[in-house]
């Protein structure tokens, strides 16, 4: 079977790190893929958003299945692109058509549907430029601290949560009057801030049956302790200490199900992965979004967790049949710590040569931001740059062993965080 991935980063490598262990994969692509990729399969220098050189490539190499890993294209409609052309509708794409990746491409939509549903989450509202005085109005009501969502994608950026009533009222402005976030921000969710743990559930469906894959926390703040600036994430663990039996049950009766159910109510057909981004308040699962796609870091964790094929899982997404396939999960701790580029998440150190990763020894090293230059040497392109991902017995042991193994490494301006997990210890 020939499978082709879509996208670069960390995610990607993952995908193709546990793709490339199946006896069913004859041949991996990785579009367009990165520095670490091309040790799992061929990349292919293809731009995500390129449906047509994608159509092209899938068919001249025979590509049975197109595994999307970021949002973008998905939201951009890749899956509808293969399922209107003739000569590629027979190909499966794993991810959701257009209509289903706006539970990740638009926070009002995602907001309007869990309210239909009755999927517990914060209680919110969505305001226009044309609607700025209410929205102002409604900041002053709601709480403090506020939550403000632009409602379109913004790489993770268009989340902000302020401490003040004049601070959320300022920003607002900024947002809807002088487009903060651009075209994302021209609609802007206020949304009240729920207090708690914060971690990630992560569904794989055919549409009607669905498997839970492994719960993860990532950490998304640059400093140690949880301080500075956001990110697109520092770290991650797996499984998620107090994401126990009982609480897992609790997301599955409370939101996995509604959701399922309610994307077949709408007739919204969804094929591919859900991440489920949730509060723990007091025992209780909230949501505070859906994205369409896996995680990242937390696929780093997560694949490393997974014992099952990961052919045989997509190929029951594909056919329909995703019940009738086992799915066997490591009872192993697993720890991605995220080497980033000095001034990240800020403007940030490109080009730097990466040395070191041949001496990391209990860890996987999954390639985010990173290419070549003219003499071949790794270098770094991107702010996130490595994800170091170990599985061990516990939870103190991969903290200590991804630690050490990302201190390996070293390139110009190198940074990692040195507390990943250890507020769950």
């Amino acid at each position: 079977m020939n499978i082709l991935i879509i996208g670069s980063g960390g995610r990607e490598s993952a995908f193709a790190w546990k793709l490339s262990q199946s006896q069913q994969c004859s041949q991996i692509f990785i579009a367009p893929g990165n520095a670490g990729t091309g040790q799992y399969g061929t990349n292919v220098n293809i731009a995500v958003t390129d449906f047509e050189g994608i159509k092209q490539f899938a068919l001249a190499n025979a590509v049975d299945m197109v595994l999307v890993g970021p949002e973008e294209p998905l939201v951009k409609g890749i899956h509808d692109f293969f399922l209107a052309d003739e000569q590629v509708k027979h190909i499966p794409v794993i991810g959701p058509q257009a209509e289903g990746a706006q539970l990740e491409g638009s926070k009002d939509f995602s907001k309007q549907f869990m309210s239909r549903h009755n999927i517990p989450a914060a209680a919110s509202q969505t305001f226009t430029q044309e609607t700025l005085q209410e929205g102002l109005a409604f900041v002053a009501t709601i709480g403090l601290p506020v939550v403000l969502k632009a409602d379109g994608l913004a790489a993770g950026k268009g989340v902000l949560i302020c401490t003040t009533v004049e601070e959320a009222q300022l920003e607002l402005v900024e947002m809807l009057s002088n487009a903060k976030f651009g075209a994302a921000s021209s609609k802007v969710v206020v949304e009240q801030f729920l207090r708690g743990i914060e971690l990630s559930v992560f569904v794989l469906t055919d549409g009607d049956n669905y498997k839970i894959l492994p719960s993860a926390k990532d950490y998304k703040r640059i400093g140690e302790g949880d301080t500075g600036l956001n990110t697109g994430g520092m770290g991650s663990i797996s499984p998620v200490p107090f994401a126990d039996e009982t609480f897992i049950k609790k997301v599955e009766d409370r939101v996995i199900i509604p959701t399922i159910e309610g994307l077949k109510k709408d007739g919204i057909p969804y094929k591919g992965f859900i991440f489920i981004g949730l509060m723990n308040c007091d025992g209780d699962p909230y949501m505070i979004e859906y994205n369409c796609r896996m995680g990242d870091p937390e696929t780093e964790s997560v694949m490393l967790r997974i014992e099952t094929d990961l052919v045989e899982l997509l190929q029951g997404v594909a056919d329909g049949n995703l019940n009738e396939k086992e799915l066997s999960i490591s009872d192993k701790v697993a720890v991605t710590v995220v080497c980033v580029a000095g001034g990240y998440p800020g403007e940030y150190l490109k080009n730097k040569v990466i040395s070191g990763i041949e001496n990391v020894r209990g860890s996987q090293v999954f390639h985010a931001g990173t290419s070549f230059n003219a003499d071949g040497e790794v270098i770094t392109t991107g702010g996130r740059v490595l994800a170091i991902t170990t599985l061990q017995d516990n939870l103190f042991n991969a903290l200590q062993q991804a630690t050490a193994d990302a201190s390996r490494i070293y390139y110009d301006g190198v940074y990692f965080r040195k507390d990943i997990g250890f507020d769950l210890i």
